[in-house]
């Protein structure tokens, strides 16, 4: 009798380990053999490294991501929860004030939870959990030069050990190329080279500059579940200034500033509370007024809101998509980029369970799911940023400042009602989409339900304030 034939597995290539690749490879060992290119060399542990600069601010995951990270990665969430990090339940564990400048109350009704660690730490936890899988290999400190192929279908990469200025290039074959390497992706690019239309791309720039510091947690802080303290800039009046607190593992609070155009925070260490201390609510500076700093003040400036529109080309070539940061990146102050990123490497999975990876249209099928939730991240994002004076070519239109004015109403019946609330945070969080604001727990009580008054100050307790005193 004849040998069984062997049955070789699809190949598949991923540009770039960080969340969106690492997430993407997790979703596609399912279907292929993976090989992730990256351009650094990873650290063992939770270390920043040089292609995740953002790494520095303020990060945390919300609900929907959770969710995602839980799906693609069973065992993630309560890995990064063991190794320091917490579950903040939304709104009960946050102190909060929403860009309408209405606080929000410490409501404990809706199961809503943020995922709040540093970004370091969940990056580490999410290359122990992708890279030990051995259908994964991981070639570190090289770069992609190129796709090959055509502008029917891509065929592999061009690859060069190191960081792309040397010689040696060579080919790795692949039935499906994931391009996630980020903000910086040349994907648009390649694809031009390989004859392709060129790509539509949006941006709406608000001009926000972020300035981080870390502090070591005052008074008693570390002990306990001290909650998250956020005030929202607000886009009706420029510039917009805002912060965040956000206690995490070590005993650390990360304090992440930002403003935009004429009012942008500094790396001047002796300017960083009195910024604080200035913004429209002085809780965050009154609470760093005697904190220890550990270290200086890091600055970032690259936190446009950009989209390439893939999914609209006319022509796409089998064999390749892109993911994440490539497609649209997003000022970071909402604190979606996780979330989508988790997300678009479930819709792939979705996808690859129901079509060969192999199938002629499979890749242009790929590069439409992942867009759903890059639209809805894009559209919450867009949604205020688009306010501020020179973040974009043209001013929102009726249409625009319409729902934006619905928005805010919504935000405003969610801050006093925790079954609005729970709407609110089911689009927030990226579980539901925005129809949800038009539902009945929302509509009802904006029209006819019991109308609390707004809380005159931030909720935070007396009790938590003397455990933040030195």
């Amino acid at each position: 009798m004849p040998d069984n034939p062997v049955v070789h597995r699809p190949r598949a290539v991923v540009i770039g380990a960080g969340a969106a690749g690492l997430f993407a490879a997790a979703a596609l060992t399912e279907f292929a053999d993976v090989t992730v290119v990256e351009r650094d060399v990873l650290p063992e542990g939770p270390e920043p490294r040089r292609g995740v600069p953002q790494a520095r601010h303020a990060h945390l995951v919300w609900s929907g991501g959770v969710r995602a990270f839980g799906a693609l990665l069973p065992g993630l969430v309560d890995d990064v929860v063991c190794r320091g990090g917490r579950l903040v339940p939304i709104m009960g564990g946050m102190v909060s004030r929403a860009p309408n400048e209405v606080w929000f109350r410490r409501f404990l009704a809706t199961h809503h939870r943020n995922l709040v660690c540093s970004r370091d730490l969940l990056d580490s936890v999410v290359r122990d959990h992708v890279l030990k899988d051995g259908r994964i290999t991981l070639r570190q400190g090289a770069t992609v030069l190129a796709l090959e192929g055509d502008a029917r279908r891509v065929t592999g990469v061009r690859v060069r050990d190191g960081d792309g200025t040397g010689t040696g290039a060579h080919l790795l074959r692949a039935d499906l190329v994931v391009d996630a390497s980020g903000r910086g992706s040349r994907a648009a690019h390649w694809l031009a080279g390989l004859g392709l239309p060129r790509v539509t791309e949006r941006e709406v720039d608000a001009g926000l500059t972020y300035a981080t510091r870390l502090y070591r947690a005052p008074g008693t802080t570390a002990d306990g579940d001290f909650p998250l303290i956020n005030v929202q800039a607000n886009p009706a009046k420029a510039p917009g200034q805002g912060g965040v607190i956000l206690p995490v593992e070590g005993g650390r609070w990360i304090v992440t500033l930002g403003g935009t155009r004429g009012g942008e925070p500094t790396a001047d260490a002796d300017a960083f509370v009195p910024f604080a201390l200035g913004l429209a609510d002085p809780l965050i500076g009154e609470l760093l007024r005697d904190a220890e700093p550990l270290g200086g003040v890091a600055v970032t400036r690259s936190t446009a809101n950009r989209r390439r529109y893939y999914e609209k080309l006319r022509r796409w070539p089998d064999g390749f998509t892109v993911l994440g940061d490539a497609v649209a990146g997003y000022n970071p102050v909402y604190g979606h980029g996780l979330t989508v990123a988790a997300q678009g490497a479930l819709a792939v999975r979705d996808v690859l369970r129901r079509t060969a990876l192999t199938a002629p249209g499979t890749a242009r099928a790929l590069q439409r799911a992942a867009a759903r939730p890059v639209a809805a991240a894009w559209d919450l994002a867009v949604g205020q940023d688009a306010f501020y004076p020179g973040a974009a070519d043209a001013p929102p239109t009726a249409v625009e400042r319409l729902l934006a004015r619905y928005v805010d109403r919504a935000v405003a019946t969610g801050a006093r009602n925790p079954r609005a609330m729970g709407a609110l945070l089911d689009v927030m969080s990226m579980e539901r989409p925005a129809t949800r604001l038009f539902s009945r727990d929302m509509l009802v009580p904006m029209l006819f339900g019991p109308r609390k008054p707004h809380l005159a100050g931030p909720p935070i307790s007396e009790a938590e304030r003397r455990a933040a005193r030195p």
